[in-house]
């Protein structure tokens, strides 16, 4: 077993809250998870009625509404927005497929969602929550009505209504337990990546390493959105990043356009899982490395891009594209063998040069924002082999990685804030 530096929670549940951690974040997702997570809320409400609801109402947060108003929904036939989400995952009416809830739409549905858009049949208003991540869906069929709340996750269910009656009440921030399970350090996920028996994480690497090296094949082999893995390809000027970079964005750019090929997500996102997964797979092939080595690199990645979002959130100003392409490169220096120190200024440098990015929503240029991401966590691993690491007081890095991680996660959740505000109103504004 690793040497954990702790001494406040056994090596053992450091393995054990660790690799339920990836059970629970690296989930499967059918396109854009904001949209998704309407459509499975809206689903839900369908099938506690027992049929397609007359009329709904879709209450979402701030940050839902800018993920979810641009993006393409998936298995719609090319259609967007969350009147089309909400109405998509009622006709899907399957709830438990979860993520993946309109998988099963069929050019029926696709009939069906067409004439239920045309019909105005879905309202949709803005949510004032604490939380980014945050929705209402509410629903009326003849007599009966209910409502189902998505909260803090996209398979968050809270409150469940029926008819004035709650079927499930969500568990208030006061009730919750305690103990809460062990915080990510980077130290720490390096040493379980090392040592955790393999079978315990092998499943859920390998299910990332298929479904998003498929999504990506797609995006490189047809014309999906603005085509920048195609861009970033025809560019050539790095060799094999060149390579790295054009698969994570080619997956963005298939499924931020309606691609109905499925994603590993990362953080609640599927652009962050294939930001983190697809260059760390291209890298193991031009290296020869072993498929351990693959899959130990994968852990390790997945674990830091996780650890830099615990602060921010799921939902933000900030682009979470930045978190996980350090948390991608830092996979590569793990699997060059990188000492931890070097493996800490790869994230230090990446986070104090780019993290002003922000977050204006899911869309085409996602796939740009990734490009532009690794990128520059590329030049910080770069400058981190050479023995350069940006210097505490020089901007917002502290005197350790773990403080500077800690300080993005107040700059994106606290500072950024208004910025979200901001941005919201800026992207709702009428064309002219």
């Amino acid at each position: 077993m690793p040497n954990f530096s702790t001494n406040e929670v056994s090596m053992e549940l450091y393995f054990e809250q660790y690799t339920k951690i990836l059970e629970e974040e690296l989930l499967v997702a059918m396109g854009c998870t904001e949209p998704i997570a309407i459509a499975y809320a809206a689903s839900y409400a369908a099938k506690l009625l027992g049929g397609m609801p007359e009329k709904m109402v879709a209450n979402c947060s701030g940050n839902l509404i800018k993920n979810a108003r641009s993006v393409t929904v998936p298995g719609t036939g090319g259609l967007r927005g969350i009147e089309c989400a909400t109405i998509a995952g009622a006709v899907s009416m399957q709830p438990e497929l979860k993520l993946e809830v309109l998988s099963i739409l069929n050019d029926a549905d696709r009939e069906a969602i067409q004439k239920y858009l045309s019909e105005k049949r879905v309202a949709v208003h803005h949510l004032i929550s604490n939380h980014p991540l945050h929705m209402v869906i509410e629903a009326t069929r003849g007599k009966e009505s209910c409502s189902v709340e998505i909260i803090d996750s996209h398979t968050g269910i809270g409150n469940v209504i029926k008819n004035g009656e709650y079927l499930q009440k969500r568990q208030e921030d006061s009730e919750k337990k305690d103990v809460e399970a062990p915080k990510i350090s980077v130290e720490n996920a390096y040493r379980y990546a090392q040592d955790i028996p393999l079978d315990k994480v092998a499943l859920l690497m390998e299910r990332e390493i298929q479904y998003n090296q498929d999504i990506s094949k797609e995006g490189l082999t047809n014309p999906w959105g603005e085509q920048v893995g195609k861009a970033v390809l025809s560019m050539g000027e790095m060799g094999f990043w060149s390579e790295m970079i054009a698969a994570a964005a080619a997956g963005s750019d298939a499924r931020m356009n309606g691609c109905s090929k499925p994603v590993v997500i990362n953080s609640g996102s599927g652009n962050q899982g294939l930001t983190v997964s697809m260059p760390i797979v291209k890298y193991a092939e031009y290296k020869g490395a072993s498929h351990e080595e693959l899959l130990r690199a994968l852990t390790f990645a997945n674990l830091v891009a996780l650890h830099e979002k615990e602060g921010i959130g799921k939902l933000s100003a900030y682009c979470g594209a930045v978190c996980a392409a350090a948390g991608s490169i830092s996979g590569i220096a793990f699997l060059d063998h990188a000492p931890l120190d070097m493996i800490e200024s790869v994230i230090t440098n990446t986070l104090g040069t780019i993290s002003g990015m922000v977050c204006d929503g899911a869309k085409s240029s996602c796939a740009a924002k990734i490009a532009t991401s690794l990128y520059c966590a590329i030049l910080s691993y770069t400058m981190a082999k050479n023995g350069n690491v940006l210097r505490p007081g020089d901007g917002i890095i502290k005197n350790t990685t773990e403080e500077t991680i800690t300080t993005v996660g107040k700059l994106a959740a606290d500072v950024m804030r208004g910025t979200d505000v901001e941005l919201l109103k800026l992207m709702l504004e009428p064309e002219k």
